[in-house]
């Protein structure tokens, strides 16, 4: 017996009959339903400032004929709100029997890629409040210098249940945490900031325990010490080094939403019609992968039921693969990737990332700092805006030093990186054997939905990229 149907006045079986007969005139679709639970905590000179906790439970019933949607939803689990449902998806969308072509319910797999716990009820709220006083303490003892401390803590629990009209049902349970601290230092007048996190599919104690919180104030007060020191960033066109792990982020932004299905399909990303061809130096593999265990952006299904999978994107230069929901890969002759996302039961799945990163290559970090004479080392990166179009994207760097005859000199302030994925691509000369994933903090905005999103790479050089900074 499924929990979504212990308090309503339609069981599992009638609920199953009712996907059964609203969809069996069309090419696919589902019920999905979730029931969610969320808190956040947050501390602020040293007081708690806000906290909070909402439940969502509820269903998003889609029908789907050749490339037309009819799409409801409603928080009420009853007989009457899904056979609403059922009515205006029918009424919304005609289908043809005789042009219908039923897809097939996704293979299932033996795979689970996170446990079924609930951060939520792991920890008592209590000790999550006590725990933030003792950053607080922590992080303000370590210098007189700090003068602001801020430390949050996120959780969610998310039940999942997927329910096809070949009565196939699929089920996930989605834990959820993060963590984050950020931190001012003040001197000779000058205020900045540094910051860190981290996060992923499993409880807070995998993340909070023996102490290791204290790495994370740790590197959120080395960041905000090395930007104190910073002076006036250069302006240019220059060769730079970006480091492993979160400046992968550029790669999510600038070409990872430019390989994603739908876009592709209507023709409106810049590489809709490359496949096959090289768009990369040979050096650059490109993988979308949703199945690393307890990553931020893993799932054991996708939110269409269909296992993730590791999706070569670009091979050694070359356009492989775009990342797909069921829809998209109908309508473009391919197979699902498992990367059909939806923020909730309120909205209908589309295609987006999971875990995107490139992959290593052959050379030091070391090797690509020395070969610059004069450029950026750009370690990490805040906020970014990219045209999906044509992959033009601008990034502020939030901790970036020069380079100078092959050296990384003084951290500097106010870096932005300018410039367009597809030719950031070619001009990528070296690929380091130092791949990192990000912390576990990322979360990817699409058509005014936010899931979460894994990003990575290893160091890498760009010959030739526009900086934009406060001198010249």
């Amino acid at each position: 017996m499924s929990d979504f149907f212990n308090n309503s006045d339609i069981s599992q079986q009638q609920t199953e009959q009712l996907v059964s007969e609203t969809l069996k005139d069309y090419d696919d679709g589902e019920l999905y339903l979730e029931n969610s639970k969320s808190e956040s905590l947050l501390l602020d000179d040293g007081k708690i400032k806000n906290t909070s906790f909402d439940s969502n439970l509820g269903f998003g019933f889609r029908a789907v004929d050749n490339d037309k949607t009819a799409f409801c939803h409603s928080n009420i689990i009853s007989k009457k709100s899904l056979s609403d449902a059922s009515k205006n998806l029918i009424s919304n969308l005609h289908s043809n029997k005789e042009a219908s072509q039923k897809q097939e319910s996704p293979k299932r797999t033996n795979s689970k890629l996170y446990e079924d716990i609930n951060p939520i009820d792991n920890k008592p709220f209590q000790e999550k409040v006590e725990l933030l006083k003792k950053i607080d303490e922590y992080v303000r003892g370590k210098s007189s210098n700090i003068k602001q401390v801020t430390a949050s803590f996120f959780g969610e629990h998310q039940s999942v249940e997927i329910i096809k009209s070949d009565n196939q049902v699929y089920k996930d349970q989605r834990p959820l945490v993060r963590f984050n601290v950020s931190v001012m230092v003040e001197k000779n007048g000058k205020k900045e900031t540094g910051s860190y996190g981290t996060g992923g599919r499993m409880d807070y104690e995998q993340y909070l325990s023996n102490e290791n919180w204290k790495k994370i104030c740790d590197e959120a007060i080395r960041q905000a010490e090395v930007n104190i020191e910073s002076k006036p960033a250069p302006a240019g066109e220059m060769k730079v080094v970006l480091g492993p792990g979160w400046p992968g982020i550029i790669l999510h932004e600038a070409i990872g939403h430019g390989l994603e299905g739908d876009f592709n399909r209507k023709k409106t990303s810049a590489f809709h019609n490359l496949m096959g061809q090289k768009i990369a130096h040979e050096n650059v593999t490109v993988v979308d992968d949703g199945t690393i265990a307890s990553r931020r952006g893993s799932l054991t299904i996708d939110d269409e039921g269909t296992p993730t999978s590791r999706n070569v994107l670009i091979e050694k230069g070359i356009l492989k693969n775009f990342m797909q929901d069921r829809l998209n890969a109908k309508l473009m002759n391919v197979a699902p990737t498992g990367n059909g996302r939806r923020e909730s039961f309120e909205y209908a799945p589309m295609p987006r990332m999971t875990n995107t990163f490139m992959i290593n290559g052959d050379h030091t970090q070391d090797e690509m700092i020395k070969s610059v004479d004069k450029g950026i080392y750009a370690v990490s990166f805040g906020g970014g805006q990219v045209d999906i179009t044509n992959g033009k994207f601008v990034f502020s760097c939030t901790e970036a030093y020069e380079i100078n005859n092959g050296k990384i000199g003084s951290p500097l302030k106010g870096v932005t990186l300018i410039g367009n994925g597809p030719d950031i691509l070619t001009k990528v000369s070296m690929v380091g054997n130092d791949m990192e994933l990000d912390p576990g903090i990322g979360t990817c905005g699409k058509n005014g939905q936010w899931v979460p999103v894994g990003v990575g790479q290893p160091s890498i050089l760009v010959d030739q990229i526009t900086v934009g900074g406060t001198s010249i």
